[in-house]
């Protein structure tokens, strides 16, 4: 889920969306009926040549009922084969704190090493048990453009509303894994820079993204509110693997440790 410049707000022309193409599918993703994440298959190890892109990140999961209004997005783009990516790569909704390359962990040998759970748990577990529920809205839709580096890359995204609890977080994330775990945040996600949002598509044909905007609105979701549960630590590449995740006023996580 690729990072840019300052989203463009979504002001695309008026009228009713095009004709779906014939679809014989059913929806893909399945509405949530608790915040407990189904088993997700692990995807080939870094080393082996088959994920590219390879990353952490951490991320923040949402309560059900707030999940589940993002799903109803990403299946709805899904049927009208807009985007799938999402879904594909067996993620949840979300809004992402950091992204974290591979090769940006302290190297083997150096306290807990490169070991992911052993070098961020601690630090995620710390912030999650002193914070309460956060509450979110998700208020507008807006657009990254793709880049010279993605020219394929298209991201739609819901926009919540930058309360002062929500970036408090971010900001005490970042402090905590430079001072605690002594990570680097990467720029992109710095508090200064950082662009909350909740990805609805990242793969949008570029001459459909106006469809795909008409799709979104017709849908009537915005704005929706609801809160923010976890913290999650996951593992992306062609497909997304929870590592653990910490409920937030909770002082125990799942996933390994």
């Amino acid at each position: 889920m690729a990072q840019g410049t300052a989203p463009s707000s979504a002001g695309a022309a008026g009228g009713g969306c095009p004709a779906a193409p014939a679809v014989s599918t059913t929806p893909p993703g399945t509405p949530r009926a608790s915040a407990v994440a189904a088993p997700m298959p692990p995807p080939p190890p870094p080393s082996s040549g088959g994920t590219v892109g390879f990353h952490y990140a951490v991320e923040l999961y949402f309560d059900p009922a707030l999940e589940n209004q993002v799903l109803k997005a990403w299946n709805a783009l899904a049927r009208r084969q807009l985007s799938s990516r999402l879904i594909d790569a067996a993620a949840r909704p979300h809004l992402p704190l950091l992204h974290l390359p591979a090769a940006a962990l302290p190297p083997p040998g150096t306290g807990a090493g490169g070991d992911p759970i052993l070098r961020l748990g601690p630090s995620l577990r710390a912030l999650a048990s002193r914070l309460d529920p956060l509450p979110l809205a998700l208020s507008s839709l807006a657009a990254l453009p793709a880049t010279a580096n993605s020219p394929n890359d298209n991201v739609l995204f819901l926009a919540p509303t930058p309360s002062a609890a929500l970036l408090g977080l971010h900001a005490q994330l970042c402090e905590l894994l430079r001072k605690d775990a002594g990570v680097e945040v990467p720029d992109a996600f710095r508090p200064d820079n950082w662009i909350p949002r909740c990805a609805v598509a990242v793969d949008v044909p570029r001459g459909r993204m106006a469809e795909a905007f008409c799709v979104l609105r017709e849908l009537k979701l915005l704005p929706v509110s609801g809160y923010g549960m976890d913290i999650a630590l996951v593992e992306v590449g062609s497909s997304v693997r929870e590592l653990v995740s910490y409920p937030l006023g909770g002082s125990s996580g799942t996933g390994a440790e």
